[in-house]
């Protein structure tokens, strides 16, 4: 088990610069979001709250905040006696949601044949390529980061309000499942390919393509969960 002080010695290193003015929750959130989903910060460890609040020269206050965004994202947990740590839900526990995923995500797409605007396809389009170029170049978190939103572009294109928010609220709960599957080596090119191909049907306005494109997408991230994680890239 990782000692607790490594976090702060991450924050003692820089990988955490506090800004000149206090960080406010939502900050301090994307920053631990981090060190998660790159496991500098394990599953199972428990987080030492007042310490970081200390060094990141804020108050408890966007602290709880920070760990409240964490929590609703399915990246911390709580234990009986109300600690907080990282948490370590089950390989089936993530196959189960990212199933569910799969659906809200095609659905997503259907719509978007029908109500993306040029400006939406455009930037789909955009981010495909950013992918398509530097695919070898991006850091593991970078392209994590275009790689979702790109999804969330798709779905934001769908004009559909309530499965926006529900996509939203269901895929931040499995972003560390899904970054685990984007750090795999042997299925980038299969990714890509991917990318391309739902890129494609959503530039000729075909639901039943990008539906097939959208879920084949999704299962390919469940098969990655279930292999050992030799794999993986560097970060």
């Amino acid at each position: 088990m990782v000692k607790q002080n490594t976090l702060l010695n991450l924050l003692a290193d820089g990988q955490i610069q506090p800004n000149e003015r206090k960080l406010l929750g939502t900050e301090t959130a994307e920053k631990l979001r981090e060190l998660i989903l790159l496991e500098k910060l394990p599953a199972g460890m428990f987080i030492p709250e007042r310490d970081i609040a200390e060094v990141l020269g804020i108050s408890r206050t966007p602290m709880r905040e920070a760990l409240r965004i964490l929590e609703m994202e399915g990246l911390i947990e709580y234990t009986s006696t109300r600690r907080s740590r990282v948490a370590d839900p089950s390989t089936e526990e993530l196959l189960q949601s990212m199933r569910v995923l799969s659906t809200l995500e095609a659905l997503g797409g259907e719509i978007a044949c029908s109500e993306a605007t040029q400006n939406d396809l455009d930037r789909i389009i955009e981010l495909n390529q950013i992918m398509l170029d530097k695919s070898e170049s991006l850091s593991s978190i970078i392209f994590f980061k275009t790689d979702m939103e790109f999804h969330s572009s798709i779905i934001v294109a769908s004009r559909n309000k309530p499965l926006i928010e529900t996509h939203r609220t269901y895929n931040a709960k499995l972003w560390r499942a899904r970054f685990l599957s984007s750090r795999r080596r042997c299925g980038r090119k299969t990714t890509l390919q991917q990318h391309q191909d739902i890129t494609d049907a959503l530039c000729n306005r075909n639901p039943l393509a990008i539906s097939i494109g959208m879920r084949g997408h999704i299962e390919t991230a469940m098969q990655n969960l279930e292999r050992p994680n030799s794999d993986a890239e560097e970060a």
